[in-house]
């Protein structure tokens, strides 16, 4: 008789795996001899210390700090140190007063600079915009036609700003994947190319802004509420007033007498010209770019949109606080070495090496020697992981804290129980009479479900915990996530291939005592019909049928309530055929 299923079953998949894992290590591997990447992951600042600075802020004018300042000034500094490049940075507050500042390793001069600097709000108009995307290489503008200034530009607005070198910067600047390298303040007096980060509503874009108008010192102060209608009802769209100091109010008349003249010559259509916009940013980020559709002279514009109660509530913060000239002193610096220290590591990494322990010994009791398929599932699993973080370390900056070795840690038991549901779904279909090839293909297709079910949640649950969570929590969040993937990636593309391979040697398809797949252990005496196939229960003798009892109890026992359903109603339609064969008789 014909074997069934593939000629070389999960051979090929097994090749591509062995190439993803060539390419991974490939790609570390030339990091690291161009001294950018290392072999180890980067440690996060409760493994490998780093440098703590105590920042005293101060207000222009000498005027003292108040608490929603100050909340304000903490959130203006995660951003910045974020977006430096540093992760799993430890930012709060002290007394009421000042602001810590942890971060792993030594921050360079531009990076402390940086730090220190007051927030540098202002007010740019929008020269052109566009989609966050890079423009792909083959698209570019050539050379020839890239826009090159005719005269000195007159205005802010001007578009003799754009030169050859900034239209270049605009097309290949990707909003979508943006740089983390930025650490220089640009020139209030010349031009801008800036991105809008993407939002839950909006995508990412990015704009060639003109020099700065109108400073963010000139707002006295900002508010968000329900918007009114012409009519004075209240409507249900939330807007953000803004209010200028003198000086503000009469630059920004003059700037939105411009603008509200490209708005005019689009036919009141301001989306059709971006000259019509003014970009507020913070850092040399746009927070805002709205349209001016009239001109404001009593310096109080009110800026509306697809405004949410919290959205507004956080633009009219960021205008409020960010615009004040806070800048903070270093009080303090000193190196702090590992808050966990390596004690607590080394015993993290001692309860990780017990349970993987566990995990084989059990492994190897229960399956003979199927337990080592689920072993070098492990080692697979978790090589695939550690690349995934060193690369990540290399291009992402990604540090692993403790939290995040306790991720991984609780991962182990979550994969294995994968192969674990796919073993014994196997034995299932043995149980039913089926030979060992048959049983790995039948019982795959009714363990993938489970599987795939299984780490959907943990994906869910890791994801939810990643967005809600704050601090090192997210760290474990990542490695749960990260390991869910690498647990997909390695059932699918070793485990199920492997055992598709093993399913035709003679070890394993004749149900040697310690393959895992013995008969006896089972609760079947088969009579093997060579190369994994069974003979059926119906072929059986009645003694054979009669040792089987406790082993059909067994598979009715772990029946799903569908699978349960469907055998009752074959077995109705057993009856009723039988029934119909006696009456004709």
């Amino acid at each position: 008789m014909a074997r069934t299923g593939p000629k070389k079953p999960g051979l090929r998949v097994l090749v591509w795996l062995g190439v993803i894992l060539a390419v991974l290590t490939a790609v570390l591997a030339g990091g690291t001899v161009a001294g950018q990447a290392s072999w180890a992951p980067k440690l996060a600042l409760d493994l490998e210390g780093g440098t703590q600075m105590i920042l005293a802020p101060k207000v222009e004018g000498g005027s003292d700090i108040n608490e929603e300042q100050l909340n304000q000034a903490v959130a203006i500094i995660r951003q910045r140190v974020d977006g430096s490049g540093v992760a799993e940075a430890e930012i709060s507050t002290q007394s009421g007063r000042n602001v810590v500042v942890s971060l792993p390793g030594t921050p360079s001069t531009a990076t402390r600079a940086l730090i220190q600097a007051s927030a540098d709000m202002n007010f740019r108009p929008v020269i052109l915009n566009g989609s966050g995307a890079a423009v792909p290489a083959e698209s570019l503008t050539p050379e020839d036609q890239l826009p090159k200034p005719t005269a000195e530009p007159a205005n802010s607005s001007d578009t003799n700003w754009i030169t050859p070198e900034l239209y270049r910067q605009f097309e290949t600047l990707d909003c979508d994947n943006p740089s983390q390298d930025k650490q220089e303040r640009s020139d209030p007096a010349k031009p801008l190319v800036t991105c809008e980060p993407a939002t839950a509503t909006t995508p990412a874009l990015k704009y060639i802004l003109g020099p700065v108008e109108v400073k963010g010192s000139n707002i006295v102060t900002s508010s968000f509420q329900l918007q009114q209608g012409s009519q004075g009802a209240v409507t249900n769209q939330w807007a953000v007033n803004i209010q200028f100091d003198e000086e503000g109010t009469a630059k920004f008349k003059d700037v939105t007498q411009r603008l509200n003249q490209f708005y005019a010559a689009a036919g009141g259509e301001a989306g059709n010209d971006p000259k019509a916009q003014f970009a507020i940013v913070l850092d040399d980020q746009v927070i805002s770019a709205p349209r001016s559709l009239a001109v404001i002279t009593d310096g109080r514009p009110q800026i509306t949109g697809n405004f949410t109660e919290q959205t507004a509530k956080a633009l009219s913060d960021q205008l409020r606080f960010g615009a004040l000239p806070i800048s903070f002193e270093i009080q303090s610096e000193q190196q702090i070495s590992a808050t966990l220290g390596g004690e607590q590591l080394r015993m993290g990494l001692l309860a990780g090496v017990i349970g993987l322990l566990l995990v084989v010994v059990y492994s190897l009791f229960q399956y003979r020697a199927l337990g080592f398929v689920t072993i070098a599932s492990l080692v697979v699993a978790g090589a695939l992981t550690y690349l995934a973080i060193a690369i990540l370390g290399w291009t992402e900056n990604y540090r692993l804290s403790l939290a995040g070795v306790a991720g991984l840690i609780v991962a182990i038991g979550q994969t294995a129980d994968s192969f674990i549901v796919y073993f014994e779904r196997i034995r299932d279909e043995l149980r039913e009479g089926r030979g060992l090839v048959s049983a790995v293909e039948n019982g795959w297709k009714r363990a993938k479900r489970t599987v795939l079910a299984s780490k959907a949640v943990n994906l869910l649950a890791a994801l939810v915990l990643y967005f809600v969570a704050v601090g090192n929590v997210r760290g474990f969040a990542f490695t749960l996530g990260l390991t869910a993937i690498a647990d997909l990636i390695v059932v699918f593309m070793f485990t199920h291939p492997t055992l598709q391979l093993l399913a035709r040697t003679k070890f394993f398809g004749e149900g040697h005592a310690f393959s895992g797949l013995d008969p006896k252990r089972l609760g079947v005496v088969p009579l093997y019909r060579g190369a994994g196939r069974l003979r059926t229960p119906e072929s059986k003798p009645a003694v054979v049928r009669a040792k089987n009892t406790g082993a059909a109890a067994e598979a009715e026992r772990r029946m799903t309530i569908a699978e349960r359903r469907l055998a009752e109603k074959q077995e109705q339609l057993t009856g009723s055929s039988k029934g119909a064969a006696k009456e004709n008789k």
